[in-house]
């Protein structure tokens, strides 16, 4: 059985190469492709699934910090769908936002990096998870960009 610090690796792992993939999977996309088709006919197209990793990125990592400096933070949730319409992500350029998500990625996989053991054992109030450590953060992290690369390639195949 794996220990926590080869978890936290994988799991790390998996968040920077999201980066990748998210990057060949738009690579060959049109902006045309990535705001018209909707996922199921009436969800979020590409181009807003995007958006809301690169968002979530920021709040993911606001939620970090947060527990790296107060003791058991609550955790504020975040309305999805009203960040879809609140910031107009399908009329967002879909090359400034793929970029603005590596650069944010990439940075917040630094800090991940730089924890010390004392700072891995930091826990926060999860607003769907209760008691969310810092381990855990990292591996919400892998799992959520996996779910939307799913939604995303779907969405994609759906014009075929």
């Amino acid at each position: 059985m794996a220990d926590i610090t080869t978890i936290r690796k994988r799991s790390g792992w998996l968040a920077k190469t999201t980066v990748d993939v998210l990057s060949n999977i738009f690579g060959n996309v049109t902006h045309e492709a990535a705001t018209t088709f909707r996922d199921s006919g009436d969800g979020w197209t590409a181009l807003e699934a995007l958006c809301h990793l690169r968002d979530f990125d920021y709040v993911f990592q606001g939620r970090v910090e947060r527990m790296l400096n107060e003791e058991l933070p609550d955790l504020a949730p975040a309305d999805h769908d009203q960040m879809v319409i609140d910031n107009r992500y399908n009329e967002q350029n879909l090359e400034e936002v793929l970029a603005d998500f590596v650069a944010h990625r990439r940075g917040f996989i630094d800090l991940f990096k730089s924890l010390s053991d004392e700072q891995w054992e930091r826990y926060g109030n999860h607003p769907e998870r209760e008691s969310f450590s810092m381990t855990d953060a990292l591996m919400q992290l892998g799992l959520h960009d996996v779910t939307h690369i799913e939604q995303i390639t779907r969405t994609l195949l759906e014009k075929k």
